[in-house]
């Protein structure tokens, strides 16, 4: 499998950015699909999640009602919405897959597919 991140950007802080997954070898409900973000020298933190052709995503608490992920209707994309960015958003985003199931999804164990990453940078 393949996945590779596009979208990021600098916005002011109360703005908006929308980053896109687009990722191959994962067949149609075949996989947990996950946004993590990292700032250097902190751990990678998963952000959201959903199954690939799943209904109900999760979201961490740190952007829950900011942030939407969605796929696209041939589930070969997925994005991330953000809104009302903050500058402590900033960092590089990773898209994540591989892993069969969404439990705990927010951690990275079993993710063995990962983006190169698109930096977001908020400004205030």
């Amino acid at each position: 499998g393949q996945l590779k991140e596009s979208g990021g950007g600098s916005v002011q802080a109360g703005g908006s950015l929308r980053l896109s997954c687009s990722h191959s070898g994962f067949p149609y409900k075949s996989t947990c699909l996950a946004w993590f973000r990292q700032v250097p020298g902190k751990e990678r933190e998963g952000i959201a999640y959903k199954h690939s052709g799943g209904d109900t995503p999760f979201y961490a608490i740190t952007v829950k009602g900011r942030f939407t992920i969605s796929e696209d209707d041939a589930y070969t994309t997925l994005d991330l919405q953000m809104s009302n960015l903050k500058p402590e958003d900033t960092a590089m985003y990773y898209c994540a897959a591989g892993r069969p199931r969404c439990d705990n999804g927010l951690r990275m164990y079993g993710y063995n597919y990962w983006g190169q990453g698109t930096q977001v940078t908020v400004s205030s």
